[in-house]
This record gives C-alpha cells, sequence and structure tokens, in this order.
C-alpha cells in the first residue's frame, strides 16, 4: 500500500487532485472558447492596451464603460467609473490579456472599467516575479485611473484557477511596503484557486514551480490573512477536484474566522474548474452577477 503525502492522498492521487484536466473532459474546448469569446469582444469593444512595468508582458488592457451604459452610481472617490481588474488563469503557465477580454461585457455594459491584467508566465519568470507584477499593475492603476476615466477609489479585484491564486496574493499584499497608504482593492472574487501553496508543492506541480521555504510562505494568502482589507467572495464549481474544492472550502472557512470584512463560500453547480470562469462575462452568470453586486450592491 502507497504511503500518504498529503492528508490520505498518496502521491498519485495527490497528482490527480492537482490536475483539473483529469476532471474535466471538455477543458480544451473551454479554454479555445476563452480565446474565441475574447477575441469577438475586443472587435466589439473599444480598449486601449497600457503599459506598467518595462517589461514587455507588463501590459494591460483597459475597457472603458460602454457607449450608452447607464454611469455608474455609489462609492465616493474621483467621480470616475469603478474598475474590475480580472487576473486570468493557466496554471502559472499560459494564456495571456487576450484571453481575458471574455468578462468585460458585464462591467462596461454596466458603467464600469474592466481591466485584462498581462504577466509573464512560467518558466520566462518565475512565481515570485509574477505576483510582483501584479501588484505593480494595481499601482500603476491606482496611480493612473484618471487617464481613463476610473475611480482610483472604486477598485474591485477578481481571479481564476492560478490567477485566483495571484487575486488572493495581492488581496494579502502589504500595500504600504509599495508606497500607498492602504490596500486599494473595495472587494475579491476569487475562483477555483490555491490558497497555501504547501500541499501545491507536494504535488506533480513542483516539477514547474520552484519555490524555497520563506518564497512558499510569502505566497500563500492563508498565511497572511491579517492583511485582508476588504469583503471576499470564494467560489469553486462542484465539478472541480477534490483538492480545489477543499482550497476553497479551506480559505473560506479561514476568512470567516479570523477576518473582521464578510466573507462567503459559493458553490457553482455544473460548472467545472473551467467553465465557472465564463459566468464572470454575463451579467446574469454566477460570478458575474456576484462581481456586480461587489461593486454596486445590486
Amino acid at each position: 500500500m502507497s504511503e500518504a503525502v498529503f492528508l490520505h492522498y498518496t502521491q498519485a492521487e495527490l497528482d490527480r487532485a492537482y490536475d483539473q484536466r483529469v476532471w474535466a473532459a471538455n477543458a480544451a474546448a473551454v479554454i479555445e472558447s476563452y480565446a474565441t469569446v475574447s477575441k469577438a469582444v475586443q472587435t466589439r469593444y473599444a480598449y486601449t492596451t497600457e503599459q506598467y512595468g518595462p517589461g514587455e508582458d507588463e501590459v494591460l488592457d483597459v475597457y472603458p464603460p460602454a457607449r450608452g451604459a447607464k454611469p455608474a452610481a455609489g462609492g465616493a472617490g474621483s467621480g470616475g467609473a469603478p474598475i474590475h481588474v480580472f487576473v486570468h488563469g493557466g496554471a502559472w503557465q499560459r494564456l495571456t490579456k487576450d484571453d481575458s477580454a471574455f468578462p468585460a461585457p458585464a462591467f462596461v455594459e454596466n458603467g464600469a472599467v474592466y481591466i485584462a491584467l498581462n504577466f509573464s508566465v512560467l518558466p520566462k519568470v518565475r512565481l515570485p516575479d509574477m505576483a510582483d507584477q501584479c501588484r505593480r499593475a494595481i499601482v500603476w492603476i491606482v496611480r493612473n485611473a484618471w487617464r481613463f476615466g476610473g475611480d482610483p477609489g472604486r477598485i474591485h479585484l477578481s481571479g481564476h484557477s492560478s490567477g485566483g491564486h495571484l487575486a488572493g496574493v495581492l488581496l494579502t499584499t502589504d500595500w504600504k511596503a509599495l508606497g500607498l497608504e492602504k490596500s486599494p482593492l473595495r472587494s475579491g472574487l476569487v475562483a477555483s484557486g490555491m490558497y497555501d501553496l504547501g500541499p501545491v508543492l507536494l504535488s506533480a506541480r513542483s516539477s514547474y514551480v520552484k519555490l524555497d521555504k520563506a518564497e512558499e510562505d510569502a505566497l500563500s494568502p492563508m498565511r497572511h490573512l491579517d492583511r485582508v482589507a476588504c469583503p471576499i467572495v470564494v467560489a469553486y464549481g462542484d465539478g472541480e477536484s477534490p483538492e480545489f474544492k477543499r482550497h476553497a472550502r479551506d480559505f473560506a472557512a479561514a476568512l470567516k474566522a479570523k477576518v473582521r470584512h464578510p466573507s462567503q463560500l459559493v458553490e457553482g453547480t455544473a460548472q467545472n474548474h473551467f467553465e465557472i470562469a465564463l459566468t464572470l462575462g454575463k451579467a446574469d452568470g454566477l460570478l458575474g452577477k456576484i462581481a456586480l453586486q461587489q461593486m454596486f450592491g445590486r
């Protein structure tokens, strides 16, 4: 009998629990739809590509509120539109901002700015570098929101899969160390992410994610809940692997127990790991409805 390496999992079982394609037969088709729908969105809606850092990958796409959209109301700040920032997934290895336009309609049609982050991926850079790029992108958005009609006081964040992990890192970042007075994030929506890298690094993912113990600790959102400064919704699909379900449930439970801001756990019905992301692009979709509620309270 094989020895357990984490909880009740043998090595083979743990590797399987961190391979979402095993649990979603349509994974390739759904991932392809991210690109297909995003291309259609880029054709239909106006957007600009902005450089937030010196690297070639350090860019983001800004989608302003759609022409004719009802002006967004509520909240204090510059008087600009609220901003929703999305961090894409891809196992930290793939996808770009060009695969991340698909959520834009839900936001721009409701008077918000939508921003698709881009950043370098493994193995071009290491995971700590990716997190640093995402942090610098948020700082750039705060300092440049006026340029595209956004309100730096109303920045909302979401992320999916490995992007859910990176969004978790952003939600547990020490922003004062980066020159900001306080966290710029008004809400967070993390979907299908990993929030403690310990068991992740015991799985086959350790073949491409290389971290020392200090880096593992620094990049595990679960271990820095004292830095959370806004409400967070943790979402996952009922078709996820058992480990991704556990990550969501444990993170949500820890937020509820240790953080003064409201938190919520949401399970998507008949949604696998890849399908749930597409619901962010629809105002009446599971994630889209949550994100708009976070932004507008409706």
